[in-house]
């Protein structure tokens, strides 16, 4: 193999397995190593059993091709089932909670022949108090929230893709912090049984990875469409909408920067490049918080009940502050979203994509807070796919992201045209050795 055998993707590693170069069991030893070399530093993992990884690798190794992820490991979010390994949703509650049956994403990995490599790190249920997990890039920084150990193990090189989920920023904002491709796909795109739902209205199964034909063949096994590489998609002067936000000048200088400069670069590729606006945005960041915060309160009103001294002060305040939200308030921020999504439908009528900030700037100082969803709760709330891949570096070597937003279901389009964007506008090569 040209590249150590753990940073290879998971296409070139299903491919090398499948021409009978490499083995599952080569594969998997790889990345073990890595993660054994750099857990005790990135500390992206809530459990992992390796003997049970190898077992997995070893049958994968003795029967034939089942699927397009054949013998190729992923981390899994520690609030999605899986019926062999613990799943304790970032809680003392549940530590070494067993379920009897893996959510129909796992079946699905798994029928595509996919290794499940082991739980990664979750933020306490998937909301705000973070876990042991580090930047991998600068271990004094947050590597974002709440999908935490899945971004982190991505990016370290320890499995070649993992999942996440999203109720606010929680795929978005961990992947631009630690430098992967994040993808939230449209809403309901991919299933959510067996995973520990906080908002019913908001919450979104998403992946990470380190190019963009992973991203695509994952999410057509998750979703059960045909493949489509991003390649075979045409995509010639896009029509890309620079989306300031009513949240601009909130953002760094250096996000501000890297933002405008991907769009004179993608000017000068060709792309039509056009300044958005819509009236009334910002009302959607308030209507997002209300869903939310009541919906988790009443997801969670068992734990709240039953073991509320084992719940964060943070988690605890925000049940608070969710029981007291109020039905019509709730219903006004409904049809605040309802109108949100007729007037982006509108704007999508004339653009292709969106150009927008992924964070307010690179991975923050510090392991208390995970940051500010502030660029990903309305894209979460309008139900549209969202895309971040590496757009550059902060003066203190961080990754920044560019966050890409696309019509409701117009995903497979989404990632092509992300994939130009990412070809077109300076960004970095795709992640080899960090």
């Amino acid at each position: 193999m040209e590249h150590p055998l753990n940073e290879l993707s998971a296409v070139e590693a299903a491919r090398a397995i499948a021409r009978g170069e490499l083995t599952s069991r080569r594969l998997v030893t790889a990345c073990l190593e890595r993660i054994e070399a750099r857990e005790e530093i990135v500390g992206a993992w809530q459990f992992l059993d390796p003997a049970l990884a190898l077992e997995q690798a070893d049958r994968c190794d003795n029967s034939p091709a089942m699927g397009p992820l054949h013998g190729v490991p992923v981390g899994i979010k520690d609030i999605i089932q899986t019926a062999d390994m613990p799943t304790c949703y970032g809680s003392s509650i549940y530590a070494n909670n067993r379920t009897a049956v893996n959510a129909e994403c796992v079946k699905r990995l798994r029928a595509a022949g996919a290794v499940i490599m082991g739980k990664t790190v979750t933020t306490e249920f998937a909301v705000f108090a973070p876990g042991k997990t580090t930047n991998p890039h600068n271990r004094l920084h947050t590597p974002g929230g709440s999908s935490s150990g899945s971004a982190a193990a991505v990016a370290d090189l320890q499995v070649p893709f993992a999942l996440g989920t999203q109720t606010a920023g929680s795929v978005i904002r961990p992947a631009s912090f630690c430098g992967v491709i994040g993808y939230k796909p449209s809403y309901a795109w991919f299933p959510l049984d067996g995973v520990k739902v906080l908002s019913l209205t908001l919450d979104t199964l998403g992946t990470f990875t380190r190019t963009f034909e992973d991203a695509a063949v994952i999410a057509s096994v998750l979703a059960g469409i045909p493949y489509q590489h991003p390649a075979s998609i045409a995509i010639r002067a896009p029509r890309i909408g620079l989306f300031r936000t009513p949240w601009w000048n909130e953002a760094g200088n250096e996000t501000r920067t890297a933002i405008e400069a991907a769009a004179e670069a993608l000017a000068r590729a060709g792309a039509s490049i056009n300044e958005v606006t819509i009236p009334g945005f910002e009302d959607l960041r308030d209507a997002h918080l209300k869903i939310m915060y009541r919906e988790i309160a009443d997801s969670l009103r068992y734990e709240y009940e039953n073991h509320r001294a084992s719940l964060s002060a943070r988690l605890q305040g925000i049940i608070d502050t969710g029981r007291a939200v109020g039905v019509s308030e709730v219903q006004g921020s409904i049809r605040i979203a309802r109108r949100g999504r007729h007037q982006i439908s509108e704007i999508f009528a004339s653009h292709d994509v969106l150009l927008t900030p992924s964070t307010l700037g690179p991975a923050p100082l510090g392991l208390g807070n995970t940051g500010d969803p502030i660029f990903n709760r309305v894209w979460t709330l309008l139900g549209v796919p969202c895309i971040t891949y590496p757009g550059g570096r902060s003066s203190g070597g961080l990754p920044l992201g560019i966050q890409v937003i696309g019509p409701v279901e117009s995903d497979e389009r989404l990632m092509a045209t992300a994939k130009w964007m990412r070809e077109n506008s300076g960004g970095p090569a795709e992640i080899r050795r960090s």
